[in-house]
């Protein structure tokens, strides 16, 4: 249990709140259930895992939309915490369900917020009310922007407040008199996850003023883990609705408390990987990868195209991330980069003749030149692309005939193993075969005395 409080801490969960779920774990598994199961440490992670999507859930992405008349969603939140953006990804999530939403620009102490919905608007094809700031009242901008919503018949009408650095009595009466005036259908409180703590505070103000109808966890493409989500349903007892994962604006997603409980707990998240796979992958030439892999005729143009739709999915860090065990490998080497790598190895297979890329066997030491050249690296990089797709080639043709569950066993096996560790390839030193290894600086010093023997020798010769 020290393990899975300090497992909470890391991931941002309010030290409170990480106290009291770490109590009420303990009474759980504290009793005969656990005692007698066969394996105890499995049974706890279990509990942990469903502690949490019990106090996370339950699921409730629905945003109530009205059959006739207008739907108003109002926007709430801290200065930074993504409104503005969050706005224009659920305009267009409603645009795609059917809706006709609208944006409403009531962010009048931040300039560069109108001009930011203006530019959101124009880029999903959503109408957008905005007036100048000078003058102007909050609730004004609003009111106008109900009228423009029903001239224009517009069904869905969404309020762009403003925000501040920090709870104040200022933003409060402004976002009291909106949600007063105006009555908006759900009040949605938009919460940046990488500010830990700090979450618990704000969202607590802004329950107790607007009394929230749910809540949108933005910024969760970064290194957060979440812990935000847990720390935000404890205080506020309302529905995490979305998460925001990723600055374009179809990154907004529906929040499932199971995913995030395997995030928080640094466990990955590997059905929302599978999804993001299906929506990227051709199924049909999936099936075609496949028997190429089962027969050992996989190439690199075939590894080329597979990394080029990998990386549709998503940034190639938030996507490692999801798997099982490769988040911890990520954390204890930070300095990985894999969006790099690929940009290398992409640029090193593209530089290759077609027949190179289908028989790598052939690309000798005047190739690699060559090769280097073109893409601008070193020979070496070119014949360690080839090593390891060779080896990576060996293991996909084994896993290739593998059932889901074996698959499974042995990405867990790699994740652990020397085959995902970056720096397996290190060079050992040399060993001999009989003498085993020589001292370097013996070795340096009976080569100088060598050298200074033969020269002696030459001085003598001309003498004679």
């Amino acid at each position: 249990m020290r393990a899975v409080r300090q497992s909470l801490l890391e991931a941002d969960v309010s030290y409170e709140i990480a106290q009291d779920f770490v109590g009420r774990v303990t009474e759980q598994a504290v009793g005969e259930r656990v005692l007698k199961s066969l394996r105890p440490s499995d049974e706890i992670v279990g509990i942990v895992h469903q502690e949490l999507i019990n106090l996370m859930g339950p699921v409730d992405s629905s945003l109530h939309l009205k059959r006739d008349g207008i739907t108003i969603i109002m926007l709430c939140g801290l200065q930074g915490s993504g409104k503005t953006t969050t706005c224009g990804k659920l305009a267009r999530m409603l645009k795609e369900a059917g809706r006709k939403p609208m944006l409403v620009a009531a962010d009048l102490q931040r300039p560069a917020a109108i001009e930011q919905l203006r530019v959101i608007g124009e880029q999903i094809g959503v109408p957008v009310h905005t007036e100048e700031a000078g003058g102007n009242t909050a609730l004004k901008v609003c009111r106008n922007g109900l009228q423009s919503a029903k001239k224009a018949d517009a069904n869905v009408l969404i309020l762009d407040t403003a925000g501040r650095l920090h709870v104040d009595s200022d933003l409060m009466q402004e976002l009291e008199q909106i949600d007063n005036k105006l009555q908006p259908d759900q009040v949605l409180f938009v919460c940046d996850a990488m500010t830990g703590q700090d979450a618990v505070n704000s969202a607590k103000a802004f329950n107790e003023a607007l009394e929230l109808n749910g809540v949108i966890l933005t910024k969760l493409d970064g290194d957060t883990r979440g812990g935000a989500a847990l720390s935000v349903k404890a205080v506020t007892g309302v529905p995490i609705k979305y998460i925001g994962v990723g600055e374009q604006l179809d990154r907004l997603e529906q929040f499932h408390p199971d995913r995030m409980a395997g995030r928080i707990l640094g466990m990955g998240d590997i059905v929302s990987l599978v999804e993001k796979a299906h929506e990227q992958f051709d199924e049909e030439e999936m099936a075609v990868q496949q028997e190429k892999m089962a027969s050992g005729k996989f190439s690199l143009t075939d590894f080329r195209d597979q990394m080029k739709t990998i990386r549709k999915m998503g940034p190639m860090k938030e996507m490692m991330k999801m798997i099982p065990g490769m988040g911890a490998m990520m954390d204890s080497n930070p300095d990985i980069d894999a969006e790099d790598d690929m940009t290398r190895i992409e640029a090193i297979i593209n530089s290759m003749t077609p027949n190179e890329r289908e028989n790598p066997d052939q690309v000798d030491h005047g190739r690699r030149n060559r090769i280097a050249q073109g893409s601008g690296t070193n020979p070496s990089d070119i014949n360690k692309l080839i090593k390891e797709f060779k080896q990576m080639s060996g293991m996909m043709k084994e896993m290739a005939n593998m059932g889901m569950r074996d698959k499974m066993k042995a990405m867990k096996e790699m994740t652990s193993s020397a085959a995902m560790n970056p720096n397996a390839n290190m060079k050992r030193e040399k060993q001999r075969s009989k003498r085993g290894p020589q001292d370097k600086s013996t070795l340096s010093a009976k080569k100088k005395q060598e050298r200074q023997a033969k020269k002696k020798q030459r001085k003598n010769k001309r003498k004679r």
